[in-house]
């Protein structure tokens, strides 16, 4: 009665393991963030499982659902829209809940924003921190800038299109303009795209180029703090 945490393609339907696709078509119940995106996946590989939602929206009644169902012997994949579930995404209540009742939590890993983009993005990889949506507030976005003063190392961002230039004028007022960000937008998709520069450099490229789809900023903290503009 294992809970499988199953990462999933972030984009290109290729990013995905032998060992994944294999816990998908066994497991009993497929548990999706939404599971008319995961049927995409599914149907691409001709997967058969049955899928639930499980959302920030019905955490509370499907937690207790899907526990029930691992009690009485059913296998269960906990999937996301894409990368890997608990990671700014449903997920880790029923992993609490799972071990709370002493059921076995399986990782099958794979795709993940968060190291795509630190991988590719020129920034320092050996110490990083993984911030997730910063609030939307302005003022509670600049406190939150803030905080990660003394971080150090790269700060990972997940940020919305929207929101992005917003957010780069606050790094520069916050952080420096000269401290060196980048910008990974729709990584392993058609139009997978990194912007590398200054703070104020890539703030003005999006000003002029609005940036659209899945976008993770990141930070070198450690730049900052040496430059002494922080």
């Amino acid at each position: 009665m294992p809970l499988y945490i199953c990462a999933t393609p972030i984009g290109n339907l290729e990013d995905i393991t032998f060992r994944a696709l294999r816990i998908l078509k066994e497991v009993d119940i497929i548990a999706a963030e939404d599971t008319r995106h995961t049927k995409k996946l599914l149907d691409h590989y001709d997967i058969k499982t049955p899928a639930t939602s499980y959302h920030k929206f019905n955490i509370k009644a499907k937690t207790a659902y899907l526990i029930d169902l691992l009690k009485a012997g059913k296998n269960i994949a906990l999937v996301s829209d894409s990368g890997t579930p608990a990671i700014s995404d449903p997920g880790c209540e029923l992993v609490q809940a799972s071990i709370e009742q002493g059921i076995q939590v399986v990782t099958i890993p794979g795709p993940s924003a968060v190291i795509a983009a630190l991988s590719i993005s020129g920034l320092p990889t050996d110490s990083f921190s993984f911030v997730g949506f910063l609030p939307k507030k302005p003022g509670k976005r600049r406190k939150a800038l803030e905080g990660l003063q003394q971080a150090g190392g790269t700060a990972i961002i997940y940020e919305s299109p929207f929101r992005l230039t917003k957010t780069l004028e606050a790094v520069v007022e916050v952080l420096g303009e000269s401290v060196p960000v980048a910008v990974a937008r729709e990584l392993t998709k058609k139009f997978e795209e990194v912007i590398r520069g200054s703070a104020r450099e890539v703030k003005e490229h999006f000003l002029v180029k609005a940036p659209k789809g899945e976008i993770v900023l990141l930070i070198d903290l450690e730049h900052a703090a040496q430059s002494g503009e922080m």
